[in-house]
């Protein structure tokens, strides 16, 4: 794709980055059929390559409308554009910059600056979070089913036991904002699981949200904030001996990967974020590598009569931006459980951290979709690996929805 950039951004490192972006891009329409927005609206602006189209039109100095606001505020940030483009169009970083722009450009209704606003103070503060539920749920006879749905079960806000540090490998284990309130039990069974193949859990101290929200609502020098107190608050215990940063949240192993390059040009960061980056994995890679040590640690555990039909659905951080497919499946194979077919794995079930707020009808088309695939293969359990899917999901079906890496600490625990 020819480029020309207008003066204002042509040489500065965003206008660089997006201008190598955009000449990657040769136009063959291959994300098309991989967009959820484009598969249900059928309009091009609506699909990562007309949304290229105008981003190229705001980069090139074109005026910039609420409709062109609108078509970038649509995309889910899936990234299954990524995975299919033959090309490596790194889509996600370019619309990171053409959302900043437009929003710099466009001013937007009362209402919907309101909702960001909230969702920025509440969400990433888990503290509040947990005021916030625990009021709703005194309410919940008061609530609109559609929200009464979401409000995670009084069970779900606690977890279970935290094993002691007892081994030599440790790893610190990343929380996040939300998880703790709306799941609390995902990180103790993590930690469980990795202290039966022989490595502790650290907890991670005073790391707090991920920055993800901030970020991908053009909120950057916020979500730069939380990254630096992460850094902050990870890096002693990396200096300590830890081997790993494991994040049980697809989304925020996504994030977490991203540091170095967010604060390269930070030098009182950029050191320790890029070793904090290279050291980030999602629970399922690590489990993965040490997939001899579970399979040992799961052949010792109590017996296991009758089978369990789990349909796992793949969050699109695990999938595309984090690129780990097929891993989740052959461990919980392992385990003996039974996979259930789904179809349309690939598809995004509308979670898309805060899109189900803020674009709540493309959400609910997704979500109704992704539900209907999951329970197709009439499975006893839905399994995910994201807090942000497995709340949404939770919202739409009468099936447990746990998070995969509990059912394999249920396993050690009692057996299937």
């Amino acid at each position: 794709m020819q480029t020309a950039l207008a003066d204002f951004i042509k040489h500065t490192p965003q206008g660089r980055e997006a201008d190598a972006i955009l000449r990657s891009c040769v136009h063959c329409g291959f994300c098309l059929p991989a967009c959820p927005t484009y598969q249900l609206l059928g309009d091009e602006l609506d699909s990562p390559r007309g949304r290229i189209y105008l981003m190229k039109q705001l980069l090139e100095g074109e005026p910039v409308s609420a409709q062109t606001q609108l078509h970038l505020d649509r995309c889910l940030t899936c990234r299954a554009c990524e995975s299919a483009c033959p090309s490596g169009v790194q889509y996600g970083r370019l619309l990171d910059i053409g959302r900043a722009l437009t929003e710099e450009r466009v001013p937007r209704t009362r209402w919907v600056r309101l909702q960001r606003y909230l969702l920025r103070t509440f969400v990433p503060y888990t503290r509040r979070v947990r005021a916030l539920v625990r009021a709703a749920a005194a309410l919940r006879p008061l609530l609109p089913h559609s929200l009464s749905v979401r409000l995670p079960a009084a069970t779900d806000m606690h977890g279970g036991p935290w094993p002691a540090p007892r081994h030599a490998r440790r790893v610190v284990l990343f929380e996040g904002c939300v998880q703790p309130v709306l799941a609390g039990n995902i990180s103790p069974a993590a930690a469980q699981v990795l202290d039966r193949i022989g490595i502790s859990a650290l907890r991670a101290g005073n790391a707090g949200c991920c920055g993800a929200l901030d970020h991908h609502l053009s909120a950057h020098e916020d979500a730069l904030g939380h990254v630096r107190r992460n850094v902050d608050a990870l890096s002693p215990q990396l200096e300590a001996g830890a081997e790993a940063v494991v994040m049980t949240a697809s989304a925020c192993a996504a994030m977490v990967t991203d540091y170095g390059r967010l604060l390269a040009h930070d030098p009182a960061y950029a050191a320790r974020a890029a070793r904090i980056s290279s050291l980030a994995r999602d629970i399922s890679q690590v489990l993965a590598a040490e997939s001899m040590a579970l399979a040992d640690a799961l052949a010792a555990a109590p017996g296991a009569a009758g089978t369990v039909r789990v349909a796992f659905q793949s969050p699109c951080t695990l999938q595309h931006a984090l690129a780990v497919k097929g891993v989740v499946e052959p461990l919980l194979s392992a385990a003996g459980f039974t996979l259930t077919p789904v179809a349309d794995g690939q598809r995004c079930c509308g979670s898309a951290g805060t899109y189900s707020v803020l674009q709540p009808q493309l959400s609910a088309e997704l979500l109704r979709a992704k539900v209907a695939a999951l329970e197709a293969g009439e499975p006893q359990v839905i399994a995910t690996a994201n807090i942000g899917c497995l709340a949404h999901i939770r919202s739409a079906t009468a099936l447990p929805v746990r998070h995969w890496v509990e059912l394999l600490a249920a396993r050690f625990a009692h057996g299937r």
